[in-house]
């Protein structure tokens, strides 16, 4: 890697850490608009890989309605009060691009394709983004003499539970794939992925969720979380984490390029950046639900 590229990873990591820790720690105020750009930032990079493909999306309309769907999370941050309107929302952005094909593209513009996509291209980092929200604000009953700040911290470690699984698998895969990796896990969609960087990365993501789940969140804050049970959501979070990385190869791959955009200098686009991350959040948030009962939802 050049120096000048290295630099900016550098810099982007140092900068971006402590933006996305302290979104984190204020919540969806903070946390919801950021995550509305991100999310229509990923709609757009999507557009622009199927467009590769001669299949051109209905862009401004996707990108707007992967934003909304962040944004009323923001304002609604638990699953049981935003889902009549996400869910209502969702049926009306599908029958909108239905009809807008029929001007915009006509019988002779793909428009069963322009419609697939379109709304995948939304949906996809909107389900994403807005479960980081749901994630974060999962309402929980505090223990007695909980911190007033109990809900803050918990929040922020359950998305953290997240990251640092999906961070872990990565890593974990990275180097061992490189050091002692020889056979290809599946060569046609991302020739440099071996079966012991994947066998390394569900350790990896085993052990994130077992320090973060047992040693944080139970040990440390007091969720009723067992031990086994967070370990074993890492690892099974980890094996999401991999697949939602393939997925984003095999955009990638058809559409001919090595990355989805330059979002973020020297990383590449946000699809890059958050690929393993589109699957992870919400199958965090579903597997905290169902391990707390419901979550107090």
């Amino acid at each position: 890697m050049a120096a000048g590229e290295l630099t900016k990873r550098v810099a982007v990591a140092a900068v971006g850490i402590p933006l996305v820790a302290l979104a984190l720690y204020l919540g969806r105020w903070a946390l919801g608009p950021a995550l509305a750009i991100l999310s229509a930032g990923a709609a757009l990079e999507f557009y622009r890989l199927v467009q590769r493909q001669d299949i051109h999306a209905l862009r401004v309309a996707g990108a707007l309605a992967a934003a909304v769907m962040v944004l009323i999370p923001t304002v609604l941050p638990t699953v049981s009060a935003a889902a009549p309107l996400l869910w209502s929302g969702t049926f009306l952005f599908v029958l909108l691009i239905a009809v807008l094909t029929i001007w915009q593209r006509g019988p002779d513009g793909r428009p069963f394709l322009t419609l697939a996509v379109t709304v995948a291209g939304a949906l996809i980092p909107a389900a994403a983004m807005g479960h980081a929200i749901f994630l974060r604000h999962l309402p929980l009953t505090p223990p007695d003499a909980a911190p007033v700040a109990w809900s803050t911290l918990v929040g922020f470690s359950l998305v953290a539970y997240a990251l640092l699984v999906t961070w872990a698998t990565d890593s974990a895969a990275f180097f061992a794939g490189k050091r002692w990796g020889k056979r290809r896990l599946i060569p046609r969609v991302s020739p440099k992925k071996t079966v012991v960087g994947a066998v390394a990365g569900l350790v990896g993501g085993l052990l994130a969720g077992w320090v973060v789940g047992h040693l944080v969140l139970a040990n440390w804050l007091g969720v009723p979380l067992h031990p086994l049970a967070v370990a074993l959501g890492g690892l099974l979070l980890s094996a999401v984490s991999q697949v939602g990385d393939l997925a984003a190869s095999v955009w990638k791959r058809e559409a001919g390029v090595k990355d989805s955009g330059t979002f973020f200098p020297g990383h590449g686009g946000i699809i890059d950046r958050m690929d393993s991350l589109l699957f992870t959040i919400p199958g965090t948030y579903w597997l905290m639900w169902i391990m707390l009962g419901g979550g107090g939802a």
